[in-house]
């Protein structure tokens, strides 16, 4: 078995169980190579089988390779409800310090601390979303009515969000 080259594999493959027959570079000496250049000479494999020229996912025909409105309304909703609680809680924890500047640290202090953030976050996030919901549902709404994607979905959308939004309020 010594200089055999089907020899066992030897070190811890071997123990294991998971040598195999071994191959030395001798014994690939004279197997020509046409078109290939292997990646290791452990990894008998033709590299041109790993280069991706397609697609990766399959669409159905006539599909859109870009999302629409409807598809990007989920991402927007959520990004602005985590993005508003982010700030939220950070504008909490400023004003839960501010009004607690003159108070020791002990467990109240902290517990009010914790109380402004949560608050706050909560708020912003449920303000953000519901603005998003808003833009998304006039987008999806003007686009389907419209029958066309562009720039005026965005800018009507918008408007109209923003027009809603401050409709509550009183005119200055």
């Amino acid at each position: 078995m010594e200089g055999g080259s089907n020899s066992k594999g030897t070190g811890l493959g071997g123990l294991f169980g998971a040598g195999g027959v071994g191959y030395s570079h001798a014994d690939l000496a004279g197997v020509p190579l046409t078109g290939m250049s292997p990646l290791s000479p452990y990894l008998n494999l033709d590299p041109r089988y790993l280069v991706q020229d397609t697609d990766e996912f399959i669409l159905p025909t006539g599909a859109n390779k870009t999302r629409g409105r409807f598809e990007l309304a989920f991402f927007t909703i959520g990004g602005c409800c985590m993005t508003g609680a982010a700030f939220g809680a950070l504008n909490g924890l400023r004003l839960g310090l501010k009004e607690t500047q003159n108070m020791a640290w002990s467990k109240p202090r902290n517990v009010q601390i914790l109380n402004m953030v949560t608050r706050q976050g909560a708020l912003w996030a449920n303000t953000l979303g519901s603005l998003a919901l808003l833009y998304s549902a006039f987008g999806v709404i003007i686009e389907k009515t419209r029958g066309a994607e562009d720039d005026l979905n965005t800018i009507a959308a918008g408007t109209l969000t923003g027009m809603l939004y401050k409709s509550t309020g009183r005119v200055q």
